[in-house]
């Protein structure tokens, strides 16, 4: 009864009974004036390229039904801020995005039903430092980039990686790794406390308020929870985080094989030696061939690793000696390593550009970027048939991968317009889930299921398992309004 005497009031009919009529959707004055109550007017826009911007990811999922423009935008300042925006929409029936930087990769981002988006970008304070226990607190419009500055004379740094400077919490949301997580884990070994709003405004501190402790048998583990929510199930308004010692010395070393198989299979060997790798990620030829391209390399067209190693002086020269060593016992033509932090940066930023290098093979064309994981025992297998796929399908696309933890990406192009390509490239990206589930691997290791990978998901988990999520996301968002139509 109170819902329908506001809705009356604000003029708003239950936002339930004109999507499903398919009316056009349209915020009432009455609603979008309480939204500039909470966050102040400059901070809420309607405006159609604004909803437009906030509308999609980098991903191709940004057009059809499926894919719409939020109905507004609000940046609120603060969580308390997010509690009140959360309770409003909560009320009246209005669905929630959260948004951070933009840059997901599964339309995670996506108004399907419309609704508010909200912007957490503009709180962006590093809230609390402990560097004596290796742990910091940020809100949502922290970058990794910017906290790594913040950082930078504390002797400690963060180091999950996924190559966009992405905001931490919705890292944490997206259960993001990249390319140290061969040695630090990913954002799931990251995360230590999450401040959550829920669904219906109430505030949550997942590991409870303050602490930071490094492992806990209190409990469920709700932080573990939300790390990888996607923002189903609240809004993360602030994320502690683990810390680690900002290694003594880094190298980095590349090598180039003959074949995938050579190139993974030492991938396995090093990994099987215990060589302490910080990194490790693989280049096929014709990502290292748009690499050399973008980036101005001279390297070798040919499955490459690159490498990178962290630790002392005494014990880098040994690491880089064993791991010269397997590679060579597997064929590897070509082992060099720079100390350097110009060259360092040059090659791991040619790395970090592989989107753009790989849009660039083919002028006006988009990309459709997919990822899976698998045991790293299965990796040649599945990387040496994906190279095979993508030669019999006739589709453009590189491979790259954080292969010291299974994980790599197919990033492949497409015309938008050309129907046919868009459906082989689809029919692609399906088959590749469905070779890894079939190695016990998972459908996606860091992007996430978003709109893309729902189907590939319940074939991960099974009936069970999709029934179990769905009990959860019903216990915490009853009405379904947070980020509806993702992961389930």
């Amino acid at each position: 009864m109170a819902f329908l005497l506001r809705a009356a009031t604000w003029g708003l009919v239950p936002w339930r009974s004109y999507c499903s009529k398919g009316v056009q959707r349209e915020l009432s004055k009455g609603f979008v004036e309480a939204l500039r109550e909470i966050v102040g007017s400059p901070h809420v826009s309607t405006a159609v390229a604004v909803r437009e911007q906030h509308g999609h990811d980098e991903s191709m999922h940004r057009s059809g039904s499926r894919c719409q423009p939020p109905d507004a935008v609000v940046w609120p300042q603060n969580s308390e801020q997010v509690s009140r925006l959360a309770a409003l929409c909560y009320d009246q029936g209005v669905p929630i995005i959260p948004f951070g930087t933009g840059t997901g990769l599964e339309g995670g981002v996506c108004a399907v039903q419309g609704g508010v988006c909200i912007n957490l970008t503009r709180m962006g304070r590093i809230l609390e430092l402990n560097p004596e226990d290796f742990s910091v607190v940020v809100e949502p419009g922290v970058t990794r980039k910017a906290l790594n500055s913040h950082l930078r004379d504390s002797g400690l740094w963060f180091p999950v990686d996924p190559g966009a400077d992405a905001s931490l919490c919705g890292m944490a949301a997206t259960s993001a790794s990249g390319t140290n997580a061969v040695r630090y884990g990913t954002m799931r070994d990251n995360v230590l406390n999450l401040e959550v709003v829920l669904p219906d405004g109430r505030l949550l501190h997942t590991a409870g308020l303050g602490r930071h402790f490094r492992k806990s048998a209190a409990g469920y583990n709700l932080t573990g929870l939300f790390v990888g929510s996607e923002g189903t199930l609240g809004l993360i308004t602030a994320a502690t985080l683990r810390l680690h010692p900002a290694p003594e010395a880094t190298v980095v070393a590349t090598c180039t094989f003959p074949t995938v198989q050579a190139a993974v299979d030492s991938t396995v060997h090093i990994l099987q030696a215990a060589v302490p790798v910080a990194r490790i990620e693989f280049l096929d030829d014709v990502m290292m061939d748009a690499c050399n391209k973008y980036s101005k390399l001279n390297c070798s067209v040919a499955p490459t690793l690159f490498l990178e190693f962290h630790g002392s002086e005494q014990a880098l020269k040994e690491q880089l000696k064993r791991t010269e060593e397997i590679t060579q016992h597997n064929g590897a033509f070509h082992f060099s390593w720079a100390k350097e932090a110009e060259e360092r940066s040059r090659l791991w930023t040619a790395r970090h550009n592989a989107w753009y290098s790989t849009l660039a093979l083919r002028p006006g064309s988009k990309g459709y970027s997919t990822d899976v994981c698998v045991p790293i025992s299965r990796l040649p297998e599945i990387l040496v048939q994906a190279k095979e796929d993508l030669k019999a399908s006739g589709i453009t696309g590189t491979i790259v991968g954080h292969v010291g933890d299974g994980n790599f990406h197919c990033i492949l192009l497409v015309d938008p317009e050309d129907v046919e390509e868009l459906h082989r490239v689809e029919a692609f990206a399906k088959q590749l889930g469905r070779r890894a589930l079939a190695l016990h691997g998972t459908c996606t290791g860091e992007h996430g299921i978003g709109l893309g990978k729902r189907q590939l998901l319940q074939e991960e988990v099974g009936a069970v398992g999709v029934e179990t999520m769905q009990q959860l996301k019903a216990m915490l968002d009853p009405r379904g309004l947070m980020n509806p139509g993702k992961v389930l």
